[in-house]
């Protein structure tokens, strides 16, 4: 099932109601530090598929451990838009078509 940023963002709103049940809610830099860890954790998945790709020692990942840290990623990016009133939709669909444009590029969102 194909999941949008819109549904995603009506999940988060509700699901934060749940996670934060004693009425607090997360503020920017809670959520940029909790994106920033997401992030760091996906990166050291990375670390890890690389050290296998070039045989070497250490600990190893999977790609479907990859694929759970980047979802981690865009769950919090989005938790961070929505706490700075941010549509990340609308952001993202402007950000792409800009750098499109400005490197003489036609595919556009």
């Amino acid at each position: 099932m194909t999941v949008n940023l819109s549904d995603l963002r009506d999940a988060n709103a509700r699901r934060q109601d749940e996670w934060c049940d004693n009425g607090a809610v997360p503020d920017l830099s809670f959520r940029a530090t909790e994106l920033a860890g997401e992030t760091g954790e996906a990166c050291n998945v990375v670390k890890k598929l690389e050290r296998e790709r070039h045989g070497w020692r250490g600990s190893r990942a999977t790609k479907e451990a990859l694929a759970a840290e980047l979802a981690d990623v865009i769950i919090c990016a989005d938790l961070l838009a929505m706490t700075a009133g941010i549509d990340l939709a609308a952001a993202v669909r402007e950000k792409f078509n800009a750098t499109s444009e400005a490197n003489g590029l036609t595919t556009r969102l």
